[in-house]
């Protein structure tokens, strides 16, 4: 088992931040006994302060699973895992890099979103198949989940969302999103407790800050300063359907 360079206890917002995920876990039947758990990590701070959760969660929890943290290195011109791979090392997380050349000499900061997100997920698919991971876990937090949903209101005319747990491929590969209880800001006081500093990943889309999603974003800020439910609403929302009040063709 993978020892604590720090003790548990001396961070209670790991705890805290711990027991939510079990609850989340529990609540969407994320993980059973004998799982062997790949975590998509891109260094930045929710998927780093993943491991240390699902560590905290190995340690507690009556059901016995596996993870390793796995990086999918595309060898952008512009960026090097390695501080990634040290830190992992330093924390004495098992992992593995992916080297995988579909946009190898590529800039990181030019990369479409669509087209690195997408690469991103056939590399994990692909690897999960080879290597037997039964799921794949994804530090994606509640903010994530509800600003997917509004964007595929926006911009895909449909009411879907990122779920907890996802099976695709007729179970094939299962997704899961431990995190999917926790605010984004609770987690950014997380990673600063852990220490977790900008160690050089691939956290999210060179773009991101231009995209769609960030304007959902800052539009679901305005209205949490009215209304500091809006989030938490938006994720319930899709637990408390009233189909008889949906559109419904002839």
């Amino acid at each position: 088992m993978t020892p604590f360079p720090r003790k548990p206890k001396d961070i209670p917002e790991l705890i805290a931040v711990s027991r939510r995920c079990g609850k989340a876990i529990g609540d969407f039947d994320m993980i059973q006994a004998g799982d062997k758990i790949a975590v998509a990590v891109s260094g930045g701070k929710d998927s780093i302060s993943l491991l240390h959760v699902l560590r905290h969660r190995r340690l507690v929890s009556p059901v016995k699973f596996d993870f390793t943290a796995v990086h999918i290195d595309f060898k952008f011109s512009d960026f090097d895992p390695q501080k990634l791979v040290e830190y992992l090392q330093r924390e004495g997380f098992a992992h593995l890099v992916e080297r995988v050349d579909s946009m190898e000499g590529e800039k990181w900061e030019d990369i479409d979103c669509f087209w690195w997100s997408w690469n991103r997920r056939k590399a994990l698919f692909e690897l999960a198949d080879r290597l037997g991971f039964t799921k794949i876990a994804f530090g994606h937090h509640m903010d994530d989940i509800v600003e997917t949903i509004i964007l595929n209101q926006f911009y895909r005319g449909e009411i879907s969302a990122m779920r907890p747990r996802q099976e695709l491929f007729d179970g094939k590969i299962v997704l899961i999103r431990p995190l999917a209880y926790e605010r984004e800001e609770t987690m950014r006081v997380l990673a600063e407790k852990l220490d977790i500093r900008s160690i050089g990943g691939q956290s999210k889309c060179a773009n991101e800050e231009d995209s769609h999603r960030a304007k959902i974003k800052q539009m679901l800020r305005e209205f949490e300063r009215d209304n500091p439910q809006v989030i938490k609403n938006i994720f319930r929302s899709l637990q408390n359907l009233k189909t008889e009040y949906l559109l419904d063709k002839k």
